[in-house]
């Protein structure tokens, strides 16, 4: 079950709405002070009067005001609160780690005292008041059909919780934390715990105090198999535990409490066993590392640029308890075991949602070897660099003229769509050769980019706040959770600093740390910063080191753990990087980037796609799944059941950066093969992207798919140009190959048939000779891409020399729109016809701007009792639509308008369904013709998986708005609210619960 939370984007303007069924990609919704930023990098000035302060970063800032009506992120039921309230006092300083496997221990959106289920693998945890609850789930629970929307989970059962007898702790805090683990604190004043739990940790341990004796409670009567001394053997719920206390210990069973005193001395650990094996043996052999307890892990990687290779070391410190073992016992996800390098697993291994875990006993530690491929800044112009082709690409690329960024959104998230569009129009013009194109895309990303990277004085939009408590530097207008959840700060992110890699080529003193460099070097660090030395931001805020990809959901507040969908939208932050790193020379960003890159690619495969089908459970049906959950994965989003978008979020954008989507041609092929059957017939939305997708496994059918139909509505990312690029080249050079590496980073080899073909670009001022590991050297140019083998071009140059043919666009050439276009959303919905008796404007209605929503259908200027209506269950998709709405209406208004806007607070519950989303439209009859003159309608939100209200505000954001408002003279006012997506029905308050006030007087 996919279970989503809210997305607020306070302020945000929407872009260009798509076609109703490509309503915009839903995100996964959703604290000491952080250290003070370091007056050697950024200096502070006031501005505004004296009351804002800004940090300044060469010629760039950040504001530490907060902008009027931005949100910031919330924690236990507040608006803003410092999260080092649920932190120790000797917890770690500098910013406190969000987006991980167990931060809602520590941001406690949805309950104060506890956690939600922490999904670690092998085992899942929740922290209750009286103790640690262990989960080891091996059967999963499918749901869905082979063809629709489907999931699988395996879903947190308790089998035992571990405390101590007596313990009721009000709240459960975060005492440590390290690069895989989490330590919690029990304390209730004469009882105290604490329990450290992590990644790939058959056991977890705990230390006590206070004379507490350790008190382990089964969730049935369990079957003791060894009860011997200072070790205890158990089975429960057909799942075999061992718990081990201190030596001169013994353990009393009574019932399903198992009891030590642990002898006095404190400390225990229990572990779980895979299943299958002779578990004496293994509980003995698991016994020798019990009392090293795991109190650190540290990953460390290097990339080896001569030999094109990531070595990445998954390191342990452990404290022994007693005796001198420091070794200890882990479990490995397949990304890892698949590259492990000098250590050799035992059997068994470990179910878990990510497949089988093998298991290394005695380690202090493991290492994994892993092939970095290359990036490209785009794929090289051996197909459409003359010829009919030429005039094609050329003409589609002179449409982009006028407005390259395509979309006119101003949030962080849609803004960098425009960004990453343009940037792609710009390294194919410049390929090419088109100077006038490639100049105006570079133009308007500096505009845009120096605009957000510049906060002045009495700016409130475009432009990021630093907050202190919370570490984090938050882009306003925020979108998708990205500002009160910290979420999807990598894919917003990503677009900005991509761009900025794209002007550093062509504009290098612009990129300079002395006058914008800094500032993007400042969103890199925090989405995943790279410097451990850097307090101001969490290390690898987005990256879950260990599972080895990315989280989107900065709280995850959810059943089923934390979540991910775009999996691809991460790795366009981590070519990003690299990409930014090489243009700017600094290769601690490139490393960075490099290490992030390979290991998510190798982790996607994994998870995402299951290339080798062995991690996805029996029954599950699809080759792909929309979504990674902590406990599981779904084929699908969070914005749409259309099979395209399931299966097209984890592909765009398409870029020379996400060529590993072709690692495994086949299963390319299989992938689509998929869409076509769920889809019953060929994409109908997302064509490009999925196209473009497809010529990674096929390249000549993708390129007679987009022959045969050039006339799509492009994906708002996307452009045409672009993806006849992409799809025409990928023609001509056949797909990746992965067995040859390079000695420099932006460089590539495709095969078709027989015949490779090398590519390396090279941006640098000076000629650059790449060696390849199969001894092929390829010498390019300055400021060139170059080709050699099959095909040899060499293109690039900043100067042009290419012949730029002229006429008529060919069919399917989009028309240039405004520099600053003002469309209207294509999923606005007609004016509406009201319904019931026109109201008569000689008897008007005293205007009281406030209004409540009544039972019954009334908008009243009082409020009445509290009461309730029910919003129909959407079953299917109605995004700007409104389908079976619960309709409100107040008539006979007259009252001038204030110039304001339309603002509203509705109470909204959907209980404990899933993948629910409720919507609001507001309609204004100015004169009561019977006629509306505005007509507004707004974002949907996505209503949470927890019994309680919830508030959908305006600041959710317009979707579309049609008309203008006016001076209301016996006028009508309409509110309409229905379930945009989802297939349960969700209740909405009324009476005093549900507000909408009027801007008028």
């Amino acid at each position: 079950m996919t279970l989503p939370l809210r997305d607020v984007s306070p302020g945000a303007t929407p872009p260009p709405a798509p076609l109703p069924s490509t309503s915009r990609r839903r995100r996964t919704i959703a604290l000491a002070a952080a250290s003070l930023l370091a007056a050697s990098l950024l200096g502070v000035v006031v501005g505004g009067g004296g009351t804002a302060t800004a940090g300044t970063v060469g010629a760039g800032s950040y504001t530490e005001t907060l902008p009027p009506g931005a949100a910031l992120p919330k924690g236990c039921g507040t608006v803003s609160t410092n999260p080092r309230i649920f932190a120790t006092a000797d917890a770690p300083a500098g910013a406190i780690p969000t987006n991980d496997w167990w931060s809602s221990l520590i941001w406690k959106r949805n309950n104060c005292g506890t956690s939600e289920n922490l999904q670690a693998h092998p085992l899942a945890f929740k922290a209750e008041n009286n103790g640690l609850g262990l989960s080891y789930t091996t059967t999963p629970a499918i749901s869905g059909t082979a063809t629709g929307v489907g999931e699988y989970h395996y879903p947190y059962r308790e089998d035992v919780r571990v405390g101590v007898a007596g313990l009721a702790a009000p709240v459960v805090k975060a005492a440590d934390w390290t690069d895989w683990t989490v330590t919690a604190d029990w304390s209730d004043g004469s009882r105290s715990m604490r329990a450290t739990i992590g990644h790939g940790l058959p056991f977890s341990y705990y230390t006590v105090t206070g004379g507490a004796a350790a008190q382990l409670t089964a969730a049935a009567t369990p079957t003791v198999w060894r009860n011997s001394g200072a070790t205890i053997g158990f089975t429960v719920n057909g799942h075999d535990y061992v718990a081990y206390a201190p030596t001169g210990s013994t353990w009393t069973v009574n019932g399903a409490g198992i009891s030590s005193t642990l002898a006095g001395k404190g400390y225990f650990s229990v572990a779980v066993l895979p299943g299958g094996a002779d578990k004496a043996t293994l509980a003995d052999t698991y016994g020798r590392y019990a009392h090293a307890h795991v109190t650190g892990t540290r990953m460390s990687y290097t990339y080896d640029a001569a030999t094109g290779s990531v070595r990445t070391t998954y390191a342990f410190t452990t404290t022994p308890r007693e005796g001198t073992e420091t070794k200890t016992v882990v479990a490995l996800y397949p990304h890892q075991w698949r590259s492990l390098t000098g250590a050799t697993p035992i059997t068994p291994t470990y179910v878990s949602p990510r497949g089988a875990m093998r298991v290394l006993a005695g380690v202090p530690s493991f290492t994994t070897g892993m092939r970095f491929t290359g990036v490209l800044p785009e794929v090289p112009a051996v197909g459409d660099a003359a010829g009919a082709d030429l005039s094609t690409i050329t003409n589609y690329l002179n449409a982009e003229l006028a407005n390259p960024e395509g979309i006119s959104g101003t949030d962080t998230y849609w803004a960098g769509k425009g960004l990453g569009r343009a940037a792609r129009i710009a390294e194919i013009a410049d390929q090419l050769g088109i100077t006038t194109v490639r100049d105006a895309a570079v133009t308007a990303m500096k505009t845009r980019l120096t605009n957000w990277l510049t906060a002045s004085s009495g700016e409130t939009g475009q432009l990021f706040y630093y907050d202190r408590n919370w570490g984090t530097l938050i882009g306003y207008p925020a979108s998708y959770g990205s500002d009160e959840d910290l979420n999807d700060h990598h894919f917003h992110y990503g677009y900005f600093v991509a761009a900025a890699a794209t002007v550093a080529k062509f504009d290098p003193g612009w990129a300079d740390k002395t006058r914008y460099g800094g500032m993007v070097d400042l969103l890199i660090r925090d989405a995943n910063n790279y410097d451990r030395a850097d307090g101001r931001f969490p290390y690898l805020r987005d990256f879950d080191i260990y599972a080895g990809h990315d989280w989107a959901s900065g709280l995850a507040p959810f059943f089923a753990g934390n979540n991910q969908e775009s999996s691809s939208e991460g790795m366009n932050f981590a070519n990003a990087l690299i990409q930014w790193g090489q243009a700017t020379g600094n290769t601690a960003v490139r490393d960075a980037g490099v290490y992030l890159w390979t290991t998510q690619s190798a982790a996607i495969s994994e998870y995402w796609f299951d290339v080798h089908d062995e991690n996805f459970p029996a029954g599950f049906g699809h080759k792909t799944v929309g979504m990674v959950w902590g406990d599981g994965g779904a084929y699908s989003t969070w914005f749409s059941s259309a099979p395209e978008m399931i299966q097209g979020i984890n592909m765009l954008p398409i870029t020379g950066g996400h060529l590993y989507l072709g690692d495994y041609p086949e299963y390319v092929k299989a992938n689509y093969a998929e869409l076509l059957a769920n889809k019953n017939g060929p994409p109908t939305v997302w064509q490009d992207i999925i196209w473009e997708f497809l010529a990674l496994g096929d390249g000549d059918e993708a390129l007679r798919n987009f022959r045969a139909n050039s006339t799509f509505a492009s994906e708002e990312g996307e452009s045409k140009g672009h993806t006849f690029h992409w799809i025409r080249n990928l023609a001509a050079l056949g797909t990746v190959d992965t067995t040859v590496t390079a000695n420099h980073p932006l460089a590539k080899v495709f095969r078709k048939g027989t015949a490779r073909t090398y590519v390396a670009s090279n941006i640098t001022a000076a000629p650059l000779t790449v060696t390849f590991s199969d001894g092929t050297r390829l010498t390019v140019p300055a400021g060139k891409t170059a080709t050699s083998g099959a095909y040899t071009w060499s293109g690039g140059s900043a100067t042009g020399g290419v012949t730029v043919p002229t006429g008529p666009p060919p069919t399917g050439t989009p028309t240039p729109t405004p520099t600053t276009p003002s469309p209207t959303p294509t999923s606005a919905s007609p004016t509406p016809t009201p319904t019931g008796p026109s109201p008569s404007p000689s008897t008007p209605t005293p205007l009281s701007p406030t209004r409540y929503l009544r039972s019954g259908g009334g908008l009243t200027g009082t409020a009445g009792p509290a009461g309730t209506v029910t919003v129909a269950a959407a079953n299917g998709n109605h995004d700007g639509s409104p389908a079976n709405p619960q309709v409100f209406t107040a008539t006979g208004l007259t009252g001038t308008y204030t110039g304001g806007s339309t603002a509203f607070d509705l109470a909204v519950d959907a209980g404990t369904a899933v993948g629910n989303g409720v919507q609001a439209r507001v309609s204004y009859d100015l004169t009561g013709n019977g006629s509306f003159d505005r007509v507004e309608t707004y974002r949907y939100f996505a209503t949470d998986p927890i019994v309680g209200w919830e508030r959908y505000r305006q600041t959710q954001g317009l979707a579309s708005a049609t008309g203008t408002l006016g001076n209301l003279a016996g006028g009508t006012v309409k509110v309409e609210v229905w379930n945009a997506i989802g297939n349960n029905p969700t209740t909405v308050g009324t009476g005093d619960r549900s507000t909408i006030t009027l801007p008028y007087r």
